[in-house]
């Protein structure tokens, strides 16, 4: 590389540059998940089942894994900045489209077409401030990254249950148009592509070394992943066919590609950057805060929702005081970066969300509001210490030619265990709630003195304050110990599930230690 190429520097300034595409990825991000709560009025727009409208979330996850990691490859034959701009102006349309859809096949169509086009818009985020920004600056860089990341997802769910309560479901997919339009506007004026990846786009590709071979086999393993990920707790998990065959074909098609990657002459995406010790670290680590997060992020609202009774918007905002403390956290730790060794601080945020998880376990079924914010702040404290020190640390010796292929796998990472860490929590709760009634229901026999004794006393309350006869009563009385006992065996579940959490937090935590012993802002990188 040529000395005026490595000393290159985008002619707009990188922070407005840093927080366009941002804005891009959060549009992206928050489509994941601000959906969820508007499903079963889109059922009944659509006059669907429930289950049925559960594809409009799985067809776009399907089509967003697929094209993750494979972004780079688009953005070698398009260019990058060509591909971002055709992403964004794509996804805006297909949002408008979603908006307007008049039936389910519609809608499902124009999510695919959507996933299909928002999976380039975070790998090429990450590429852009990578090439934007020195090694020295990256820290403060990804600290704006990481409100699309960390921050949208947990928005989303306030946010579509605010707007679909308040207007109507619609809105959550037109609510992308403007934000679209403005960010297309500030991409075409501020970004531009450094020296390397012109060079690279401007290469006249040869459609026979194209590895169709293995954008065939990623799109067949990650997006049969996908599906058995979203559909496997609704189906049963491994009892269904369905769930079996797409395991095994997802499998088959990962293993595959892995073996594909490896040994063709023009790979899809370059394996290569995973030889980086520091890089191969940060996607172990990444996947699993990432499995963490959205874990606790969808077992906290369903908590919320299924035992406490909030309504959606309410659930919502037992996760957004943790958002906006994520916020206001991430700056301060990308000024500690200089001055602490940046590994120091992510063997922090494991301890930190370990312990948190372990305060999760005093979870009561009659825990109020404030109580419940408090246990998901605490964890969002430890998570502010995670997501940028671990992309600063894995970006910080990956060669530049190789931002494009290592922005795709470190996405792909994170987004796949993302999934893996809902499915797995949300199975880990249904699993360890059969097994706590199970153990339970020794307690609730008519041989048992205090269950006995118990039921008395609740039939001689519903006697006095409704003045039913013995029998009714006795009936009544036995329908709220049972409702009491489900109540009880799934907090249990849920204290079991944030206890599996907490050890799989400390388990990777002397991962941390295995990384450069640097600053943010020291001599590693490029």
């Amino acid at each position: 590389m040529s000395n005026a190429q490595s000393n290159w520097h985008p002619a707009g300034n990188p922070w407005l540059i840093a927080i366009a595409v941002t804005l891009a990825a959060f549009m992206e991000v928050l489509d994941t998940t601000i959906v969820n709560v508007a499903l079963p009025h889109i059922a009944g727009t659509m006059s669907a089942s429930y289950d049925e409208a559960t594809w409009v979330l799985t067809s776009y996850l399907v089509a967003n894994g697929i094209v993750l990691p494979i972004s780079a490859f688009f953005g070698r034959v398009l260019g990058r900045k060509r591909y971002f701009m055709v992403c964004i102006v794509a996804f805006t349309v297909c949002s408008f489209l979603c908006g307007v859809a008049t039936n389910l096949g519609q809608l499902v169509i124009f999510r695919v077409a959507q996933g299909f086009f928002g999976g380039g818009l975070q790998p090429n985020q990450q590429s852009i401030i990578l090439d934007t920004f020195p090694a020295s600056q990256r820290g403060r860089a990804f600290s704006i990254s990481a409100v699309a990341i960390v921050v949208a997802p947990v928005l989303g769910p306030t946010l579509g249950g605010w707007i679909t309560d308040n207007f109507s479901w619609r809105w959550v997919f037109l609510l992308n148009v403007p934000v679209g339009v403005l960010t297309t506007l500030a991409v075409l004026q501020l970004v531009e592509d450094p020296p390397w990846v012109k060079r690279e786009s401007q290469q006249r590709m040869d459609w026979r070394n194209v590895d169709f071979w293995g954008i065939g086999l990623i799109a067949v393993g990650l997006g049969c992943l996908q599906v058995m990920l979203d559909r496997g707790e609704d189906d049963d998990w491994w009892s269904s066919p369905f769930i079996v065959t797409f395991t095994v074909l997802a499998a088959l098609g990962i293993v595959g590609a892995i073996f594909r990657l490896l040994y063709a002459k023009h790979p899809v995406v370059d394996l290569r950057c995973l030889r980086d010790r520091n890089f191969a670290l940060g996607c172990c680590m990444i996947a699993a805060f990432a499995a963490v997060l959205y874990g606790s992020a969808v077992i906290v609202p369903q908590l919320a929702q299924q035992q406490l009774g909030y309504t959606a918007t309410l659930a919502g905002l037992v996760l957004s005081p943790g958002a906006l403390l994520i916020t206001l956290e991430i700056p301060i730790i990308s000024r500690l970066m200089p001055h602490i060794q940046t590994r120091m601080l992510v063997f922090t945020g494991f301890i930190l969300l370990a312990i948190a998880l372990i305060y999760a376990r005093t979870l009561t079924p009659d825990i109020d509001y404030i109580t419940l914010v408090k246990l998901r702040s605490a964890q969002s404290i430890a998570i502010g210490f995670l997501f940028v020190p671990v992309t600063t640390l894995a970006y910080l010796t990956v060669p530049k030619e190789l931002n494009n292929d290592a922005s795709a796998l470190f996405t792909m990472f994170r987004n796949v265990a993302g999934s893996i860490g809902i499915s797995v929590s949300t199975a880990l709760i249904r699993e360890r709630s059969q097994a706590w009634m199970a153990h339970l229901s020794a307690h609730m026999s008519p041989f048992s003195q205090n269950y006995h004794d118990t039921l008395t006393r609740e039939a001689q309350t519903v006697m006095q304050s409704t003045g039913a006869p013995l029998a009714q009563a006795m009936q009544t009385a036995n329908g709220h110990l049972y409702e009491t006992f489900v109540s009880q065996a799934t907090i249990l579940a849920y204290i079991d599930v944030f206890g599996i959490l907490a050890i799989f937090c400390v388990l990777f935590t002397p991962l941390a230690l295995l990384f450069s012993p640097v600053k943010a802002s020291g001599s590693g990188g490029h």
